[in-house]
């Protein structure tokens, strides 16, 4: 028995050095603002407009842009961890309500300096739970109990010109992905569902934190790059709606790797 716990000891030793060290929030320090713009071709997007073009050749315009990021930290030079308080952790944006598009992070961040910057885009199982909203916007995320509960983690919607010219709405939507038992996508035949939320982890310029400063971080979502980047997304090919296409918002996820970008600290 001795000789367990002296290994079960060194075991847990082990683990705790190979831990990065958090750093929890402090009286004194920093503030942050994450600001997100919404970027095609490094433009500002224009919504309501179909004059875009894929990779696919796929002519296109954008409507909506929603989406959650959530679970948020910094990492200084030091390889510390700076999180977002947990039952803060999440946000919601939204090109049609600016006042979602700058989020003011009510945490400290211990001074220093911090080199990236880390989240999940969407929301982990743990916090993706259904009627965790009850309040709109945020409500109106809802992904269906039947293909998996929760929210959705993005909703970008808008219209493209198919083969016969004719404009066509599109759902572009990443939530709870479904396994289907063989090649039924009936709802009686899931038999088991995919989270497809993805961690972003983006290099900072050496951002300084001091007592009592304000430090606006500016992200971009670079859209075109959801349809280009591992893979040519062709509107014609996956169709207007995918939400019960765990192979469609699979190439979707792998797409979404090199989507954001720091466009700069201030």
């Amino acid at each position: 028995m001795r000789h367990l716990i002296r290994a079960l000891t060194l075991l847990l030793l082990l683990f705790a050095a190979c831990e990065p060290e958090i750093i929890e929030s402090h009286k004194n320090g920093g503030r942050i603002v994450l600001e997100f713009s919404h970027l095609v071709d490094g433009k500002a997007l224009i919504a309501d407009s179909l004059f875009y073009v894929n990779k696919a050749g796929n002519q296109y315009e954008i409507n909506e842009v929603k989406y959650f990021i959530s679970d948020v930290y910094l990492v200084n030079r030091n390889g510390k961890k700076a999180f977002i308080d947990d039952q803060t952790a999440i946000h919601y944006y939204d090109i049609d309500i600016p006042s979602t598009l700058d989020w003011n992070v009510f945490d400290t961040i211990e001074e220093g300096v911090y080199d990236s910057i880390s989240f999940i885009f969407g929301l982990n199982e743990q916090r993706n739970i259904s009627f965790a909203f009850v309040n709109p916007p945020e409500v109106n995320m809802f992904w269906p109990d039947i293909l998996g509960g929760g929210y959705h983690y993005l909703m970008l919607n808008g219209k493209w010109k198919n083969p016969q010219n004719t404009t066509t709405p599109f759902d572009f939507h990443l939530g709870i992905g479904q396994r289907y038992s063989g090649t039924s996508t009936s709802v009686d035949s899931i038999t088991g569902y995919v989270h497809n939320y993805f961690k972003v982890t983006l290099p900072l310029p050496a951002m300084q934190i001091e007592n009592n400063s304000l430090r606006t971080i500016s992200l971009a979502m670079n859209i075109d790059s959801w349809f280009k980047t591992p893979n040519t997304w062709d509107f014609n090919t996956w169709g207007g709606y995918i939400m019960q296409n765990q192979q469609a918002m699979q190439t979707a996820k792998e797409n979404g790797f090199d989507v954001f970008t720091v466009i700069s600290v201030r």
